[in-house]
């Protein structure tokens, strides 16, 4: 599970029937200097399967590969990414 941060959302134009319930946003995964603040803790964005509608800026803890799908068991959802949690803070100290 990684910490990201929520910068977008994306639309589809088609999509597999199972995945109609949620919203697909774009999150930037953040390393520890990303949760200090700093441009460089940032990495390349991913997409990720939400169904709790997060908003932009919202810190969000994402679950990757397989456990992405585990919540759905034993229905099968091609997810690579799923937003497991809205964050309400993080505190993180330097090193």
């Amino acid at each position: 599970m990684r910490i990201m941060e929520a910068i977008g959302s994306v639309t589809l134009a088609r999509c597999h029937p199972s995945l109609k319930s949620a919203v697909w946003k774009l999150a930037v995964p953040l390393m520890h200097e990303g949760l200090l603040g700093a441009e460089s803790g940032r990495t390349e964005p991913i997409i990720i399967f939400d169904e709790m509608n997060a908003g932009d800026g919202s810190l969000l803890a994402v679950s990757e590969s397989a456990e992405a799908a585990a919540p759905f068991h034993p229905d099968t959802k091609p997810v690579d990414a799923y937003n497991a949690a809205i964050l309400d803070g993080i505190n993180v100290e330097k090193i």
